[in-house]
């Protein structure tokens, strides 16, 4: 009669080969899946390169770069009152482009933006025509 220990030590390197096989199949499996999820988002939004973003000095992480990609934001300009829409292009483009903070976001209109711009520069054309004027040298 054949003793059955020794056939024993066999089966349960099989079993072993057989379950890391699986487990390798499944992890496959959810690695594909995560791909593919990731690539239906990229078809709907802008993704997030987080390489290109400006330095972030805070411990926490904005909502976008958790996320991992843009959405269209609506806001109200703070000075017209105008219902306006943050779209993904314009956040890729100030966050990425521009470096500009994380942390920000739109509160003007394109046109309130311009012409608070334009204000700045006229106040500070009169404000230098007004130093020149007093003869001091303006930096």
């Amino acid at each position: 009669m054949k003793d059955r220990k020794h056939a024993r030590p066999p089966v349960l390197g099989q079993r072993r080969l057989k379950r890391g096989a699986r487990e390798a199949k499944a992890a496959r499996e959810q690695e594909r899946d995560r791909r593919k999820e990731l690539r239906d988002v990229a078809n709907r939004h802008i993704l997030v390169n987080v390489a290109n973003l400006g330095p972030n000095r805070s411990y926490g992480t904005p909502e976008f770069v958790a996320r991992g990609y843009y959405m269209d934001m609506p806001f109200n300009c703070k000075a017209c009152g105008i219902a306006q829409v943050w779209t993904e292009a314009q956040q890729k483009w100030w966050y990425e482009s521009a470096k500009g903070d994380v942390w920000t976001v739109a509160v003007m209109c394109r046109p309130c933006r311009r012409r608070e711009r334009a204000r700045r520069a006229e106040a500070r054309e009169t404000h230098l025509s007004g130093l020149s004027a007093k003869g001091k040298v303006a930096n």
